[in-house]
């Protein structure tokens, strides 16, 4: 059996460790590993790399992709979606990695070619429905809280209110877990319509207090609004294939805001890209190989259209259609905890 492999959309820890999970049960039952370069272009491209047990010594905690990536729709491409059907003929089953985008198109053509695809759940984000957890997600968390962490000494030190700009387009998870994490005094998300009015409140609070600073942590896809005017997404640069326009810069017009308004210092770093890059954590890893080994085994029991999930501690299969059904939220639930250390 011959076996594709892509990661598509954006890199994120434990990438190599999936990639190298399903290779190794495809060595242990005498089958072929077939990377495909950069994501859904490069079946529409036919970019194929034949992977051996070498390929995949090694990369465990490497970041990034050894298979490179890419934000391409096949659907979007003038006859990719043939061109992509045909260079399928060359595989038996093809494994793709990677969040709402890339199991959107898998899902997609499972259901309208009954393609003999699987897939893996791969989002810092964490927004994708049908798991509990995508691998990513926990190492992008651990970079945001160090910041934060390393943010508060420069912030107490100069009586500053300093903003950490995270990562989330439609959902605040990676602001909700590290703003909890690192002690952050305001958290704002895409889920929840805070205005500037409040958060400026919630920093006079601290200091009317005695405290002297404050660290705010922003999602990128949080919409500042005020009362008296209309939210505004923050926009950085053109929509990609999948119509997502690039996201970045809350962060800098909401600290102008904040030292306009409480005439407090007030400064802002934004993360970036910083939080897909580096090592997996520990966690990252093993969650990374149990979804890898999963989708080799869905593989080989013809669960076409299905995707490997975390429920409770357990990885089970789910249709892929679920999965790319809705987005998941940061439950009010868990928003209310972290609220109850703001001010």
């Amino acid at each position: 059996m011959r076996i594709g492999a892509l990661t598509g959309g954006g890199d994120c820890p434990g990438l190599n460790a999936v990639i190298r999970a399903v290779a190794r049960r495809a060595f242990d039952r005498g089958d072929e590993i077939v990377g495909v370069l950069h994501g859904w272009r490069g079946l529409v491209e036919g970019q194929f790399r034949p992977l051996g047990p070498i390929d995949v010594t090694g990369i465990l905690p490497r970041g990034g992709t050894i298979l490179k990536t890419s934000r391409t729709n096949p659907y979007k491409v003038d006859g990719g979606v043939g061109r992509l059907l045909e260079n399928l003929r060359r595989l038996d089953a093809l494994v793709a990695i990677g969040g709402e985008d890339t199991l959107g198109v898998a899902a997609r053509l499972h259901s309208e070619h009954d393609v003999h695809v699987v897939g893996v759940p791969k989002t810092i984000d964490n927004d994708l429905s049908g798991t509990d957890y995508t691998f990513g997600f926990d190492t992008a968390v651990a970079i945001a809280t160090e910041a934060i962490d390393r943010l508060h000494s420069t912030a107490e030190s100069h009586d500053r209110v300093m903003v950490c700009e995270v990562m989330g387009r439609h959902t605040g998870w990676i602001a909700v877990m590290a703003g909890m994490a690192g002690g952050a005094d305001v958290i704002l998300t895409p889920e929840r319509p805070v205005t500037v009015e409040r958060c400026c409140e919630l920093i006079q609070q601290r200091h009317a207090k005695g405290k002297d600073f404050s660290i705010v942590v922003v999602s990128e896809g949080w919409e500042l609004r005020t009362e008296s005017g209309a939210a505004t997404l923050v926009e950085s640069g053109a929509a990609d294939a999948f119509g997502h326009v690039r996201l970045g810069g809350v962060g800098e017009a909401l600290a102008r805001e904040i030292e306009s308004r409480t005439r407090f210092e007030t400064r802002v770093t934004t993360l970036g890209h910083i939080q897909r890059g580096g090592s997996p954590t520990a966690h990252d890893r093993v969650l990374a190989t149990r979804y890898g080994l999963k989708a080799a085994d869905m593989v080989y029991a013809g669960a076409w259209g299905q995707m490997a999930s975390l429920r409770g501690d357990r990885i089970e299969a789910v249709p892929l259609s679920d999965a790319v059904a809705e987005l998941k939220t940061v439950p009010d639930e868990l928003y209310e905890q972290a609220s109850a250390f703001f001010g």
